[in-house]
C-alpha cells in the first residue's frame, strides 16, 4: 500500500481556548512587529487598532499569546526601543484607549498579550535625560581620557556600530550601547529600579500578561567600566561575558521582578510572565535566567543560529533542553525576530528547510515562538534601495563598505549571523510589512502604501491566497497548532532521540514520532507509525517511509 501526506486542514479553534496555570511552559507565542503589521488609518504605518482588527487571524493561526514590539511615546530613532515615555502610547500608533481595547479583544479571543519592556535604556528625549542634573545620576556619565578629556572613557563600542560613547557639551560623555539616541540607564541608582516597578504595575494593571525584557542580559556593567582591549565587540557576543552584557547583577533586577510579576496571579488562574532577551555565552549561563525565582522564559538563540545539519541540531537541542531542565525550566524555541534574517531566507533561501525547521521546533518540549509573517513563508527582502532603510546600524557601522559590521544584529544575534542571505547585515529587510490580500502591494496591508515596499511578487504570498490551499504554508502552520493543541504529547514533556540514517533526526514525544531529514535528496528508513502531517510529501511503501529531502514529519505512534 502506498501513503502520501502533507497537510491535512485543521479543525476550527474554540473562542477562548486556553492554556492552565502554567500556560507558558508550552505556549507558541506569536510576535507582532507593530508598524509592520497592519495599517488601519491609511499612513503606512502598522497601528495598534490594526493589530486589533487582525487578532482573529491569530485565533484561526492557533497561538496561545501575542508579543507586541514597543509602542510608547518614542521618537523612533530605533524602531521604538528609544522609549521617551513608558506609559504612553505613541500617537504613530495611536492611543492609550487603543491599547486598552486590544487587550480586551484579545482576551475575548483566548490570546493573552506580551508587551515589551526596554530597562537598559531609554530615549535621549526621556525627562529623566534632557534634565542634566537628573541624568547624571540616573545614566552612565564618565569623564574622558586624553589630555582634555577628548577620549572616550573606554574602548567599549556600540552594538550599533562606532564608539559606544558620546561627548556633551559639558565634556563629559555618556554610554549608549546601541544608538546615541539610546544612553544607557545607571541600575545602581535605586530610582531607576523603583520608576521601572512601577512602569511594570501600570501595565499589569491594564490587563497584559507579560513582558518580554529587552536587552535582559545588559543592565548592569562591570565595575569601574573596564576596557576590552578587542576591536569589532559584537562579533563576541554570545560567546564570552563581556563586561557591559551578561553581568551576574541583572540577575538581582529579575528576582526582584519575578516577586512583583508573581504578586499579579489571582485565583482565577492568571498568571503573567518574563521573557528574557539574553545573550548568554553557553547555555548553562543562558539558563541562570529562568531558575525558579527569576524570570519564566528566555529566548534560545543557540538553536536559531545552528546550521541546518542533524549532528548540530541535535547538539544544540540536547544541551539546551539539559541547561534549562537543571533549573525546572522549560526551553524556548525561536527561528526568525525582527532583528535577525528571515529563516527561510537563512536556510539557503530554501521554502522546503524553513517549513522542516518550523515542524521540528514546534515538536520540540517547551514553548515556540513565531515571527509574523513566517506562517506565510515570508523571505527577507534584500534589495530595498538605500533611501528606505531606516535601521540606524545602517547609518552608522559598515555602510561605507557594505560589510556586515558590528550593527549585524543589535539585539538577537552576533555579527554574521543576521547577514547571512541578508542585505549588509541590517534589518530592515525582515521588517517589510505583512501581505493580507490582493495582487499588488499594499496586498492589504492598509489603505494607504507601506513604511518600506513590498516586493511585487508576494501576491501568492498573501493570508487571502493561502487559506484553504493544504499544500502552502499557511495550512501547514495551522495544521500543525491545531495538532499541537490536541496531542498531549507535544508541548511541554519529555522526549527520546530514536535511531536513524545519517543526517535525519528522529526522536519521540509520548504518542508522537518526528523525522527531520536534513539531506538534500531522499532517505529511507521503517515507517515508525502513522504519518499525522509533514512539510513535504512524504509517502509509505510496504512498511518503509520515503522522507523527501528537507523535509519534517510528524508520525502517530
Amino acid at each position: 500500500m502506498t501513503q502520501e501526506l502533507t497537510s491535512p486542514s485543521p479543525a476550527p479553534r474554540a473562542p477562548g481556548a486556553g492554556r492552565g496555570p502554567a500556560w507558558w511552559r508550552d505556549a507558541v507565542i506569536y510576535q507582532v512587529y507593530v508598524r509592520s503589521f497592519a495599517d488601519s488609518d491609511g499612513d503606512g504605518i502598522g497601528d495598534l487598532r490594526g493589530v486589533r482588527e487582525r487578532l482573529p487571524h491569530l485565533r484561526d493561526l492557533g497561538v496561545d499569546a501575542v508579543w507586541l514590539t514597543p509602542f510608547y511615546a518614542s521618537p523612533q530613532a530605533d524602531g521604538g526601543y528609544d522609549v521617551a515615555d513608558y506609559r504612553a502610547v505613541d500617537p504613530l500608533f495611536g492611543t492609550l484607549q487603543d491599547a486598552d481595547e486590544l487587550l480586551r479583544t484579545a482576551h475575548d479571543l483566548g490570546l493573552r498579550v506580551i508587551v515589551d519592556i526596554v530597562p537598559n535604556h531609554t530615549s535621549d528625549r526621556h525627562p529623566w535625560f534632557t534634565d542634566p542634573e537628573t541624568a547624571r545620576q540616573r545614566y552612565l556619565f564618565r569623564p574622558g581620557k586624553g589630555e582634555h578629556g577628548e577620549l572616550p572613557p573606554n574602548d567599549w563600542e556600540s552594538v550599533f556600530g562606532g564608539p559606544a560613547w558620546t561627548r556633551t557639551d559639558r565634556g563629559d560623555w555618556y554610554l549608549h550601547l546601541f544608538a546615541p539616541q539610546q544612553p544607557d540607564l545607571n541600575w545602581e541608582n535605586p530610582e531607576v529600579h523603583a520608576e521601572f516597578e512601577a512602569i511594570l504595575r501600570f501595565w499589569l494593571d491594564l490587563g497584559v500578561d507579560g513582558f518580554r525584557v529587552d536587552v535582559a542580559h545588559g543592565m548592569i556593567k562591570a565595575p569601574g567600566l573596564p576596557d576590552i582591549g578587542h576591536g569589532a565587540q559584537a562579533q563576541l557576543i554570545g560567546s564570552q561575558v563581556l563586561p557591559f552584557f551578561d553581568q551576574d547583577g541583572v540577575h538581582a533586577i529579575h528576582r526582584a521582578w519575578r516577586r512583583l510579576l508573581d504578586g499579579y496571579g489571582d485565583g482565577s488562574g492568571r498568571q503573567v510572565i518574563g521573557v528574557a532577551e539574553a545573550w548568554a555565552p553557553t547555555p548553562e549561563r543562558l539558563a541562570l535566567y529562568v531558575r525558579p525565582d527569576e524570570l519564566h522564559q528566555a529566548f534560545n538563540f543557540q538553536f536559531l543560529n545552528a546550521p541546518w545539519q542533524a549532528d548540530a541540531l541535535r547538539t544544540v537541542i540536547d544541551a539546551s533542553l539539559a541547561a534549562t531542565s537543571s533549573v525546572g525550566a522549560p526551553t524556548t524555541w525561536v527561528l526568525s525576530n525582527h532583528d535577525v534574517v528571515r529563516h527561510t531566507t537563512r536556510l539557503g533561501g530554501s521554502l522546503a528547510r524553513a517549513r522542516a525547521a518550523s515542524l521540528l521546533m514546534l515538536a520540540l518540549p517547551g514553548s515556540a515562538y513565531l515571527y509574523q509573517g513566517e506562517e506565510l513563508g515570508l523571505p527577507e527582502v534584500t534589495d530595498l534601495p538605500d533611501e528606505v532603510r531606516q535601521d540606524p546600524a545602517f547609518f552608522r557601522g559598515g555602510r561605507a563598505t557594505g560589510a556586515a559590521g558590528p550593527g549585524t544584529d543589535t539585539e538577537s544575534a552576533p555579527d554574521g549571523v543576521a547577514a547571512a542571505g541578508g542585505q549588509d547585515g541590517f534589518r530592515d529587510g525582515c521588517r517589510v510589512p505583512l501581505p493580507w490580500s490582493g495582487e499588488a502591494p499594499p496586498y492589504g496591508f492598509g489603505p494607504g502604501g507601506s513604511w518600506l515596499p513590498q516586493p511585487a511578487d508576494w501576491a501568492p504570498l498573501t493570508v487571502a491566497a493561502q487559506t484553504g490551499d493544504p499544500a502552502s504554508t499557511l495550512e501547514l502552520y495551522r495544521a500543525a497548532l491545531e495538532l499541537r493543541r490536541r496531542l498531549p504529547g507535544l508541548g511541554d514533556g519529555p522526549m527520546s532521540w530514536a535511531p536513524a540514517p545519517d543526517g535525519v533526526l528522529a526522536f519521540t514525544r509520548p504518542g508522537v514520532l518526528c523525522t527531520v531529514n536534513t539531506l538534500g535528496h531522499d532517505a529511507e528508513l521503517p515507517a515508525p507509525g502513522t504519518p499525522l502531517l509533514s512539510s513535504a510529501p512524504v509517502t509509505v511503501q510496504d512498511g518503509t517511509a520515503r522522507l523527501p529531502g528537507d523535509s519534517c514529519t510528524w508520525w502517530a505512534i
